[in-house]
């Protein structure tokens, strides 16, 4: 049996469509290889996001390129947003690729490595005419699946390649996606993350054929028997309405959880983002969710030294961080990406002051969510169990309602909804023992 190994770098979009293209492999008859060393084919499913996953991905196609060189046969394919921003140009900077494909040419895999080898035709990109979804499915966890609802996006970030590299946006009929919903929990799934680049825009380009909006969709999932939890990501603040928050406060499988990414506390930064709100819009915002969703979570997304920010606008940022008061935040130096406006632009941040800002919000983001944290020692919180604990194979792992990792003792099988006693917490994590199981 040929065999494959898989490398993903990037986004939740990213992990849902390598567990798509590891499906598909597998239906070909492929076996999935524990390591890079004993496989055939090595697939790179790549990002270019930030300039941290193209160094990766270069080191990485170097190892694979010196396996080449040992054993020709080896087959080297390269996917995602890194793969459509380059297209034929991967060839010239990685001559050991065998075949490329962008995220919209993912069925184009089985074409190249389903009838035993690569053929005349090495890429396919810019196509966009294939939902990811409409593959078969890999899973990594078997409680819980990735869920696209769309593709694309139609927003105009000044620094974001995404649009470029993905394509307009284009939203899966309902029926597909309640039908896949409805499948899914047959299967024992208890957990969907619904997925789309800007997923609270959902549905918007089905009109006039369906009129519909993804607080529609949200209650439609809700309404699926089996399916205990539903989350969605990324939602853009600017396309969160009262219909997505009513469905949120209303829909007992929606979890408590938002992640709704800032990037910035300046108007004047945001402004030159394109993000098209302001710091005060957000901010309102932030309260109409907290005052429809009590107990809710909030994640979020923040660039340090985007092309312009002075310390005033840095400052700003901070303060809206310690306003908002974000149980996580994934933190960001801006990394210029060809081909976009900001890349462009005067006033780049010195690197060496990029650092230190970020050394500065991370401080800050650490502080308050393990203040956050803290305040949920000696609660109860509902977990679902994903299996031992990462760092101690003598404790579980779950996460809660609110997306908190939780490393717990006690005996439950993954799959399981439990009551857990927090007895202790870090800015990551919570810790307890298992109080009771939930009834299904």
């Amino acid at each position: 049996m040929r065999r494959y190994h898989l490398t993903t770098f990037g986004c939740q979009m990213n992990s849902h469509d390598s567990e798509r293209i590891k499906g598909m492999l597998e239906s070909l008859g492929l076996g999935e290889a524990t390591s890079k060393e004993e496989a055939d084919i090595v697939v790179f499913n790549t990002c270019t996001i930030r300039e941290k996953p193209d160094t990766k991905l270069s080191a990485y196609l170097g190892d694979a390129g010196a396996r080449k060189r040992e054993n020709p046969d080896l087959v080297i394919a390269v996917g995602g947003c890194y793969a459509e921003a380059q297209q034929e140009r991967i060839f010239d900077l990685y001559p050991q690729v065998d075949v490329a494909f962008g995220p919209g040419s993912i069925p184009h895999l089985a074409d190249w490595v389903g009838v035993g080898g690569v053929g005349v035709e090495r890429g396919r990109f810019g196509t966009h005419e294939h939902f990811a979804a409409d593959l078969p499915q890999h899973r990594e966890r078997g409680a819980h699946a990735w869920v696209q609802v769309s593709m694309g996006c139609n927003s105009s970030c000044s620094y974001c390649i995404v649009p470029a590299v993905r394509g307009r946006e284009q939203s899966r009929r309902p029926g597909d996606i309640v039908a896949e919903v409805t499948q899914l929990a047959a299967d024992g799934v208890r957990e969907i993350t619904l997925l789309g680049q800007n997923v609270n825009s959902w549905g918007r380009d089905l009109a006039p054929d369906i009129r519909t909006e993804f607080g529609e969709l949200l209650r439609a999932c809700d309404a699926v028997e089996g399916i205990e939890r539903i989350r969605f990501t990324s939602p853009h603040p600017k396309d969160f309405r009262d219909p997505v928050i009513a469905a949120m406060a209303e829909c007992d499988a929606v979890c408590e959880h938002i992640h709704l990414p800032v990037q910035s506390g300046s108007s004047r930064i945001l402004k030159a983002m394109r993000r098209t709100y302001t710091r005060e819009r957000y901010v309102a915002l932030v309260a109409k969710l907290r005052a429809a969703i009590p107990d809710l979570a909030l994640g979020t997304d923040v660039i340090v030294g985007f092309p312009g920010e002075t310390e005033e606008d840095f400052r700003e940022t901070l303060e809206v961080v310690e306003e908002v008061r974000y149980d996580s935040a994934f933190t960001f130096i801006y990394s210029p990406r060809r081909g976009t406006d900001a890349a462009a632009m005067a006033d780049q941040v010195p690197e060496a002051v990029k650092h230190e800002r970020l050394e500065r919000l991370v401080e800050v983001v650490q502080r308050i969510a393990a203040e956050k944290n803290a305040e949920r020692v000696g609660g109860v919180e509902e977990v679902l169990v994903e299996g031992p604990s990462r760092t101690d194979i003598a404790l579980l792992r779950g996460r809660t309602r609110r997306n908190t990792t939780v490393n717990f003792t006690g005996s439950a099988q993954a799959g399981e909804l439990v009551h857990v006693v927090v007895e202790g917490a870090t800015s990551t994590t919570l810790r307890g023992r298992i109080a009771a199981a939930v009834a299904a």
